[in-house]
């Protein structure tokens, strides 16, 4: 591909590179409104905006959230620092996952390991539980990186009997759907573990 496609796969690497998640130590310990909530997780996730109009999280998303069964509901209309970790949890699902679905994977997590409101039932840490996932999940930009350059070079070889801007043009099209299959299986992977997960809900109950 030209140098300016190149420039960008540069760009999407490095991007990568940047990526971070919220740190418990920087969710703050007391007890938020509503309000200090949305503005918190506004400022935190600015930078996974895709236009600086986009909205984090609003009031009636997380009335809806609590609606749903996704987030336990606030106590006296204040929100605890295991909400928030809770948000963080929805904010990134609710990108590929049906609020259905969101609900199954939180929901035992809440029963278990959500303290405020009398839920908890194991001696387990949320902030715990959330810190070392978020570790699992930057471990790996490495290898998404290196995965990314093979699809992107396995695009440059595709269509090289046509017209150069057509070839550029395909080749960025080829990218673009390899990226896609691939989310598209793992989204695959990931409701077939959620509905073997509530059927086993379903047979305890």
């Amino acid at each position: 591909m030209t140098i300016d496609n190149n420039n960008i796969l540069n760009s999407i690497l490095e991007s990568l590179s940047r990526i971070d998640y919220i740190h418990p130590e920087d969710i703050p310990n007391i007890e938020l409104y509503m309000d200090q909530v949305t503005t918190f997780m506004d400022e935190q996730l600015s930078s996974t905006k895709r236009y600086p109009e986009d909205k984090i999280l609003t009031k009636t998303m997380i009335n809806n959230y609590a609606k749903n069964n996704l987030l336990p509901p606030p106590v006296k209309k204040k929100y605890s620092k295991e909400h928030v970790l809770f948000l963080i949890f929805i904010y990134y699902f609710k990108n590929i996952l049906s609020i259905k679905d969101i609900e199954s994977l939180l929901k035992p997590m809440a029963e278990l390991y959500f303290e405020q409101g009398g839920y908890k039932e194991s001696e387990l840490d949320l902030t715990e539980i959330y810190k070392e996932i978020c570790g699992m999940c930057k471990g790996q930009i490495s290898s998404l990186q290196e995965s990314i350059s093979d699809a992107w070079e396995r695009a440059e070889k595709n269509f090289p009997n046509v017209s150069k801007e057509e070839k550029e043009r395909l080749q960025q099209f080829s990218f673009i759907c390899n990226l896609s299959f691939d989310v598209y299986v793992k989204k695959l992977l990931i409701e077939k573990l959620i509905d073997q997960m509530q059927a086993k809900e379903d047979t305890n109950k």
